[in-house]
Order: C-alpha cells, then structure tokens, then sequence
C-alpha cells in the first residue's frame, strides 16, 4: 500500500497541481512504497511567494529570538529520532544506526546555528576619522534556496536551512525525489519549533524544479550537493541570473597507507569508510595508494580477510554492517563499473556482484567489492562510482602516493595513515584536495568548521555551514557616520581620506 507525498508550502501540505509523479523504493524490499509530487514551475513560484511573504518579519527579527526556534527545533528532531532514522532506513537504505548519524551531523549545525547572535556580530573602528566612526553590519541575503542529494536526506538539508534560516533569510527545499519522506517531516517540526509559515517549504521534484529555482529572481542564492556535472551547471546558471552560489559535486577519496602505519586499525577504518552506507557517501573512502609492495599486499590480504566478515543486511537489521543502494538503477551503474575495472585490467580480488539475500532477492544489493593493482589511466578509477566498491593503487614511493589524490580530477577529501608526523605534515601542507585526514578516515570536519572540497569537487567561493555558511546566507553592509557640531562647514568635492 502506498502513499502520496505532496509539497510543504507556507506551513501545511500542498498537494500536486499537475499529473508528474515519482516512486519512492524501499531498496532492502525493492517495493514501491510511495508516490511523490514532481512541481512544476507554479508550485516553485508559490513556494517563492511563500517566502518571500514571510522574510520581512523574520529578517527583523532579533538573533536571539531566531536562536530560540533553532534551539526547539533541534529538541523536536530528537524526540523524533527513532521515527525519522527508521524513515531514512526505509527510503534511502543505510541502516539504523548510520541514519541516526545521518541525523546527528545535521544537529551538530542546528547547534552550531544557535550561535546566531554572536556568529552575526560585525565589526565597529572607532576613530577612523575625526569624529568618524566605521561600522558593518551582517543582514540576511534574502529568499534561498537549497538542492539536495538523496545519500544524507536529514544531514544536508539541515546544514543547508539550519544556518540561512538561524541567519534570518527564507528557505526553499528541493530535495531528492528518492527519498523525499524526512525533509518533510523536518519542515513541519520546523513550524512546530515556532518558526513563521513561509520560512522553510518544500517543493519535490526533478530538473524541472531546479531550474526553475535557478531562474526565479526573487531567490537570491542557492546551495546544492550532488553529482560534479550537475554541480557544474547549477554553478554557471546562477551565475547567469546574478545569484550567490555553492555547488559541491563528487569526489574521489583516496587514502595513503605509509609502510609503517598500523594496519589492523588502517583496515578496520578503510572498511568502514569505504563501506559504510554502501559507500554511497561524497565522502565515502574509495581508493586505497599503498606505499611499497610489501605494503601492499599485506593490506589486500587484510581487506580480503575483513571482507569476508562483513555483513550486508535489510536497513533495518541491527546487525548489518550496510543495507543496499537506493535504486535498481544505481545498482546497475555500479555493477557496470565493477565489469568496466575488469575490463580495464584491474585484479578483482572481491566480487560483490549475484549478491542475493534470502527473502529480499529484490531489494537492491551488492557485496563489498575490492579493486587490487588499478591503474591511474583507468576510467573506473577516474570516475566516481558511488557504491561499495574500493580500488587500490599501488605507489613506490611517497611522491608518487601524494601525486595520486593530488592530479586527480576531484578533491573533496584525502586521509593518510602513518605514525610518522613529519610525513603526515608533509602530506597535510603538500596535497592538493579540500579536506585532510591524518588517521581519520572521514575528514568531515566538525560543525564549527566549514565543509567544501576543491578541484571538480566544489563550485563557488564559500564553503558549507560553520563561519562560511554565515558568510554565505548574510551580506556586509558598511556604515561610515559622524555626528557633527551643531556649526555647518562647506562640503568637500574630493575623495575622503582619513
């Protein structure tokens, strides 16, 4: 039995207006659980007048009154918790416990957006001039917009909405249509934390609403994650229309295992980094770089080992290591990928391909697959797969291991693992990627930092959440005064100077 998801436009459900519906898959079943409304360009523009309407009171409202609904509404998501983890589980596919930290990265920045007050102080030099006073201040940008992917429903949207909102602008979602069922859900605890009707709405839907988001004047930035070639467009398009934007696209993280690093814990987080959420993270380690054969190939032989023990279960087996990808589409491209390395010369040293679960054979699983001897010329190493699908290359030398991550096309994040500190600083100072791990698999850092790769990896100057999301959703207005002796003097036609 399935169900409808309509939009969430000025505070209640609003159904579709036109005859363009999704599916909605539970992937551990391969059922179609529910349908979702695809907008058209008049349910944007009515989520856009929605906003639109209610930024004037929000904006003026003061920061600390804005904290107050950020702080209820972060205590809502955790009452809400279990409810919202197990609707994550059941339309995007990871399991319990990573749908609970899918939520819990998201809060961490509800959190760090409760700082609003003192995150939007500007700055004030007194004296620049006789009698002058110089003055900034921080004013929200206006009605956004956010575009987000279908790996982190909760996460990503509440780095998005959490910080523009807490900054007093208003929000329009345009989340995936895979899994559209907890930005919902957020939206309407949203309101319930106080928050005015119009300042967060959601519209569903597909490239039809994205570009009509792009093209709406009254949207005045938009933030997205995703694919690099979407990222891409999205960039130049609102570049074309005159709008702030941040465009972080896919990645290619690789990890540098130096000969005396410890191996037993290098493998046990290269697992979980590389098959954790069946790999379908911007962030998922992907690619191993072993310094020397002996490095090499003891690390496979672990990999091998530790393979063998992972389990791949429904999402909501407490025992499973990963559930299955989101589609029967993704678990095609996947697959294809897996022949593409074999093709290419690659040793499959673990095929996770014909994986079937007993009572699930159509949900849409695959086993842990391992990539042994890849070739940086190989198009399967050069593209994103997405999947839990690692490839591991092979350097002679520590040049060469930080010239991999270094040339490649992507740069969202890298990690090395090593106890030596001069190499790990070394390697900190000299690679050529966004995000840095030393001996921390998942470089994300922390909400009071700010999240962005380089290369293809991201699009914009500014990167997401922490102080550079404030920076993002606000713009500097600069105030020069001086109050003068009740005596006039004339004007002056020259340029001020101090």
């Amino acid at each position: 039995m399935t169900h409808e998801y309509a939009h969430f436009i000025h505070g209640k459900s609003s159904p579709a207006q036109n005859d363009r519906f999704g599916q909605v898959f539970n992937p551990s079943t391969g059922e179609v659980t529910a349908t979702v409304a695809l907008a058209s360009p008049v349910e944007v523009d009515q989520a856009v007048q929605s906003a639109a309407q209610a930024l004037p009171g929000w904006s003026s409202l003061n920061p600390q009154r804005r904290a107050r609904v950020m702080f209820k509404f972060k205590q809502l998501v955790e009452e809400h918790a279990d409810e919202l983890a197990l609707m994550i589980a059941q339309e995007h596919g990871k399991v319990i416990a990573d749908a609970h930290g899918d939520l819990q990265r998201g809060l961490d920045v509800i959190e760090f957006a409760c700082g609003i007050p003192h995150l939007s102080k500007g700055e004030y030099s007194e004296g620049a001039g006789p009698g002058i006073d110089v003055y900034s201040l921080r004013q929200p940008i206006g009605v956004v917009a956010g575009i987000t992917p279908f790996n982190f429903p909760a996460m990503i949207p509440m780095w998005m909405f959490g910080v523009a909102i807490a900054c007093g602008c208003t929000f329009i979602l345009k989340p995936s249509e895979k899994d559209p069922g907890v930005p919902l859900k957020l939206a309407e605890l949203m309101i319930e934390a106080g928050a005015p009707e119009g300042v967060l709405n959601v519209v569903n839907g597909d490239k039809v609403a994205v570009d009509a988001l792009i093209e709406n004047p009254t949207v005045k930035a938009v933030s997205f994650v995703g694919s690099s070639d979407i990222a891409g467009y999205v960039y130049s398009r609102c570049a074309e229309h005159g709008k702030r934007v941040q465009a972080m696209g896919g990645a290619k993280n690789h990890g540098i295992i130096l000969p005396d690093a410890d191996l037993p814990q290098a493998v046990k987080d290269i697992t979980g980094a590389a098959y954790g959420s069946a790999g379908e993270r911007c962030m998922a380690l992907s690619a191993v770089v072993t310094v020397g054969e002996e490095t090499g190939d003891a690390f496979v032989a672990a990999m091998r080992e530790e393979l063998s023990r992972l389990k791949v279960g429904i999402s909501t087996d407490p025992q499973a290591d990963y559930g299955p990808v989101v589609s029967a589409v993704h678990k095609a491209k996947i697959e294809s990928y897996i022949q593409m390395g074999v093709d290419e010369g690659a040793e499959l040293s673990v095929d996770g391909r014909g994986f079937s679960l007993q009572g699930y054979e159509n949900g849409f699983f695959i086993g842990p697959s391992l990539f042994d001897r890849v070739q940086p010329t190989m198009q399967s190493y050069q593209d994103e797969i997405f999947g839990p699908v690692l490839q591991v290359l092979r350097a002679d030398d520590f040049d060469s291991a930080v010239a991999l991550p270094s040339q490649h096309q992507y740069g969202n994040g890298v990690a090395i693992f090593t106890q030596n500190g001069h190499a790990a600083r070394e390697f900190a100072q000299r690679v050529n990627v966004g995000m840095v791990g030393i001996n921390v698999p998942i470089p994300v850092p922390v909400a009071y930092h700010s999240f962005g790769g380089w290369k293809r990896s991201a699009f914009g100057d500014v990167n997401q959440h922490g102080p550079e999301g404030v920076r993002f959703y606000t713009k500097v207005k600069t105030v020069t005064q001086r109050w003068p002796d009740s005596d006039a003097t004339g004007g002056s036609f020259h340029m001020p100077t101090t």
